[in-house]
């Protein structure tokens, strides 16, 4: 049964873990949950990034052998409610480690927040806003 507990994982290709994972480690601040260590044939490789302890995480994989080209929309988005306005150095770090500002698809998260495309073109969008369900 589905409740508050349910764990969730979100899974993408990447042209280029290490990119990604410094976008979502570095710049954004997860962790490093799980990653491959070695190059198995007929296997991904994959880094899972997340929060320790937390009810989600992502799975970002790679697979050489049979390349995926990732194609995200401008609607892709992974939003957090920070329910603060966003840290300027947040921003910095986020482009630093690879990530693009950008304007949001939807004028509803430029004026509630801050859209940056991850270095696959994925959006996450820093919301000022609280999540109430």
């Amino acid at each position: 049964m589905i409740n508050t507990n349910t764990r969730v994982r979100v899974a993408r290709p990447s042209r280029d873990l290490a990119a990604a994972e410094r976008f979502y480690v570095d710049g954004l601040g997860l962790s490093v949950l799980w990653r491959t260590t070695e190059r198995v044939s007929g296997e991904h490789d994959l880094v899972m990034v997340g929060l320790p302890g937390g009810n989600w995480h992502f799975e970002l994989t790679n697979d050489p052998e049979l390349p995926l080209d990732p194609s995200p929309t401008v609607e892709d988005l992974f939003v957090l409610y920070l329910g603060t306005p966003v840290p300027a150095d947040l921003i910095e770090r986020l482009v630093a480690a690879g990530g693009t500002r950008v304007a949001a698809h939807n004028p509803y998260w430029d004026e509630w927040g801050v859209t940056v495309a991850d270095p696959d073109g994925y959006r996450l969008v820093l919301s000022t806003r609280t999540w109430d369900a």
